[in-house]
């Protein structure tokens, strides 16, 4: 029983790694970004948990931009995406740009929160 579920996991992961390896570069660079800041909010929370939170609201700022961040480049991923249908007539550079606009107005909120 737990030789088949070895092999079913090889396989698995053997079709998901063949799977992207046929993803476009521009997808895959968006997912190292999202990859890095998700990693940077769990850095922070790490740091929280060893160090402190004393001022809370810095620590909620800085999870929160990188949570922001990430979800707003899984949107514009989602965005750019050739093989989504939904989104065939959107211009690459347009996602780009409302990318840049929302995550200055993230920012800007963010920045707000801290005081």
């Amino acid at each position: 029983m737990a030789r088949s579920t070895s092999k079913d996991a090889q396989a698995l992961f053997q079709s998901l790694r063949s799977a992207y390896a046929a993803t476009p570069t521009t997808l895959k660079i968006i997912d190292l970004y999202v990859m890095y800041a998700v990693f940077t909010a769990l850095i922070q929370v790490a740091y929280m948990v060893i160090i402190g939170s004393f001022p809370f609201n810095s620590f909620l700022s800085g999870v929160l931009s990188c949570i922001g961040t990430a979800v707003l480049a899984v949107c514009l991923r989602i965005q750019v995406n050739k093989e989504n249908k939904e989104f065939k007539d959107l211009a690459p550079e347009r996602a780009f740009a409302d990318f840049v606009l929302c995550n200055l107005v993230l920012h800007l909120v963010i920045i707000n929160f801290l005081g």
